[in-house]
């Protein structure tokens, strides 16, 4: 999973682009785990776009999208949210919601 800085992000939500984001933190251990989680299912998925983003340099994206915590998974389509996941229970789970919005 390829990290995006903001204005990479931006860019993309205003050039109506369709892709799965991704918002952590370095020290949360549960932020890690449902890294590892979205690496499984990202290789499931090769044609799908996904980014991730330290939540820590981007506080305007922690408002823009009312982000209530991480790790936090977003479905963006056409430029606009669709979807937000917090609870990473399993590899299946992520994979249900993100073939819910490929």
């Amino acid at each position: 999973m390829e990290q995006w800085r903001k204005e990479e992000i931006k860019a993309k939500l205003s050039g109506g682009d369709s892709f799965f984001l991704y918002f952590y933190t370095p020290l949360c251990g549960t932020c890690q785990v449902a890294g590892r989680m979205l690496e499984v299912t990202e290789a499931m998925m090769p044609e799908q776009v996904f980014g991730k983003a330290d939540l820590n340099y981007m506080p305007e994206l922690a408002e823009t999208f009312s982000i209530e915590s991480v790790p936090c998974l977003i479905a963006i389509q056409q430029g606009v949210e669709k979807e937000k996941m917090y609870a990473f229970q399993s590899v299946p789970h992520v994979y249900q919601f993100l073939q819910k919005w490929k």
